[in-house]
């Protein structure tokens, strides 16, 4: 391989502004003085003869890295910070740079022409356009923000990160096209080197490959890999702590309990959290106003038992010993994550339920929620299953007459662990008394049947499906359960979901395709101004994702006083007036 003479510092030449022809070889030379990738040739060290590992764009790249860097700045869902915003508007240029390479050399082919170098005038001008609509954008960017903070009652902002953003940004997209640049060296070797056995043409075809497959393999294999590993090793050892004003139970109605089956140490942080706290039989008598019993609570950690259906069996076992199949109200919960039960989710169903109630839950993983809604989908699905099966084996037995009303419930992957223990509508309606999922990710099977099956015209942020005659969805069921006008009898399926909630909205189609959920009308907390874009759009709302439950409640993943109205509707308890909902979403997500 060959290099090109060293460029003069004096007289520096343009770059060029587009990819190699079709026509070189694996033998040409590396840069060709061409673009790469979204590259042209790096800075060579001048008087060196050798390539550095400095970047330029071509004048194509340049562009697209400018619209789509700009684009970024649009809103999303949620409020961004400046690091966050200088994140995605690097991933975006780096992106639009390699489609600005690319459309440049689709109409090249076309015009059947060779690349040409860019004119200093035509340099001038992306300068002077990248002053103005860079500030423009940034500036739009600050305002949309603003906006965003109004709708959700955010107060935080930092200034300091916001003038950051551009800085942060640039390094980002830098750090990208170093990367792009080393992949594409690495083509040029693979295809030299398998340029010995086989032709050009297969050559450069098979080294592509190669290293498309290297990547992936280098970015899911090792670096994710070896990142979910370390968390799995760092939240392993936070497993082993107690929350802080936790105590281990003094009743036998609580797993970790005196006579219990499962002990205390094997409940892991969550499990302990949730069998250690909870209303009293007091205090739910004190807001009822009428003699009330204590709850139980059944748990199983990933330390009680090897495998999810032993941990399943051991937690019912441990239900049963509780006497939780002798309460009116029988409640089976899929965890998140790391074996969280939101505590809103089941206090409202306990102090809803007189305290007459019974809830089991299980842990399947050591990772928070937003690392296993990424790598442990199988364990949550599989931990939803095995959970419900193991009560429904048990409850199926007892006579109709003293069985409970059986319900389940699930926020998150636990809303998406909770549906596959059923088949459908009809599975649903059939085993449970009712059930109440929060926060549905978009890949729920259940959750996506639903709302593509909607009624035409019905919005995919509220779908009515099948006359809403038991499953149904709102985002406030303060404000009624659409369709308000249409009866809902027997068992009653409710969904939460609300319209800034990234874990609801977000799939990978987001890169190519617009949903109906930005199409259509706005939810009441998303800006009318927030569009579709190709690319853009994926990367805001995949950097949502992890500050989804950073907002206030009743946005975002932030789910808390809804579920005192949702078990309300899903319940139908008797002797509660509209005054003791207030107070119980007071007691349940306490304001000020």
């Amino acid at each position: 391989m060959t290099n090109d003479p060293p460029e003069s510092p004096s007289s520096p030449s343009p770059p060029a502004d587009d990819l190699p022809s079709a026509s070189d070889g694996p033998s040409s030379r590396e840069g060709g003085g061409r673009a790469e990738a979204g590259l042209v040739e790096p800075s060579p060290s001048p008087g060196s003869g050798k390539r550095g590992w400095s970047p330029r764009l071509s004048l194509p790249g340049c562009w697209g890295a400018l619209v789509l860097a700009c684009l970024s700045f649009t809103p999303s869902l949620l409020p961004r910070g400046g690091v966050l915003q200088g994140l995605i508007c690097g991933i975006s240029a780096a992106i639009g740079a390699g489609l600005g390479v690319l459309a440049a050399y689709v109409w090249r082919a076309f015009a059947d022409r060779d690349p040409r170098p860019a004119s200093r005038g035509s340099w001038r001008v992306l300068l002077i356009s990248a002053i103005i609509l860079f500030g423009l954008s940034f500036g739009f960017g600050q305002y949309w923000q603003h906006q965003i903070r109004g709708l959700m009652g955010v107060t935080d902002y930092n200034v300091l990160t916001a003038v950051a953003c551009p800085f942060i940004a640039a390094l980002v997209l830098w750090l990208l096209l170093v990367a792009g640049r080393g992949l594409r060296r690495l083509y040029h070797w693979a295809a030299r080197l398998l340029g010995r056995w086989i032709g050009p043409r297969a050559a450069r075809v098979v080294g592509w490959v190669v290293v498309v497959g290297l990547a992936w393999s280098l970015v899911s294999g090792v670096l994710l890999g070896g990142f979910v590993n370390a968390a799995n090793e760092a939240f392993s050892v936070r497993d082993t702590e107690t929350p802080e004003g936790v105590h281990q139970p003094t009743t036998a109605l609580r797993s970790g309990g005196p006579g219990s089956l499962v002990p205390w140490d094997s409940l892991g942080r969550q499990g302990r959290a949730f069998a250690g706290s909870g209303p009293t039989a007091a205090q739910i008598g004190a807001f009822t106003h009428r003699p009330a019993q204590e709850p139980v609570r059944a748990y199983a950690g990933l330390e009680t038992a090897d495998s999810t259906e032993a941990r399943a069996e051991r937690a019912v076992a441990d239900l049963e010993r509780a006497g939780g199949f002798a309460r009116k109200n029988l409640l089976v919960m899929t965890t998140t994550g790391s074996g969280w039960v939101d505590p809103a989710a089941v206090d409202s169903f306990e102090y809803l339920g007189d305290g007459d109630s019974a809830t089991v839950a299980m842990q399947y993983s050591y990772l928070p929620s937003w690392l296993s809604y990424l790598v442990d989908q199988s364990k949550a699905r599989a931990a939803g299953r095995d959970l419900f099966d193991a009560v429904y084996d048990v409850w199926s037995k007892l006579p109709h007459d003293r069985r409970p009303r059986l319900f389940v419930a699930g926020e998150s992957l636990g809303s998406f662990g909770g549906e596959t223990a059923f088949s459908g509508e009809a599975d649903l309606r059939n085993r449970t008394a009712g059930t109440l999922f929060a926060g549905p990710p978009n890949f729920n099977t259940l959750f996506r049947e639903f709302s593509d099956d909607r009624e035409a015209g019905s919005p995919e942020i509220e779908p009515v499906y099948r006359d809403g005659r038991t499953v149904r969805f709102t985002d406030d069921p303060t404000t009624g359960i659409p369709p308000a006008d249409r009866p809902w009898d027997g068992t009653r399926v409710l969904y939460l979901m609300h319209p800034s909630d990234p874990i609801v909205w977000w799939s990978p189609s987001l890169a190519l395709s617009e949903p109906d959920w930005i199409r259509e009308k706005p939810g009441t907390d998303v800006l009318g101004s927030m569009v579709w874009m190709p690319f853009v759009t994926f990367w805001q709302v995949t950097a949502d994702l992890p500050f989804s439950t950073g907002v206030p409640d009743g946005h975002g993943h932030t789910y808390k006083a809804a579920y005192v109205d949702g078990w309300n509707a899903v319940m139908r308890p008797t002797g509660f007036t509209a005054q003791d909902l207030d107070r119980l979403r007071e007691i349940i997500q306490p304001q000020g």
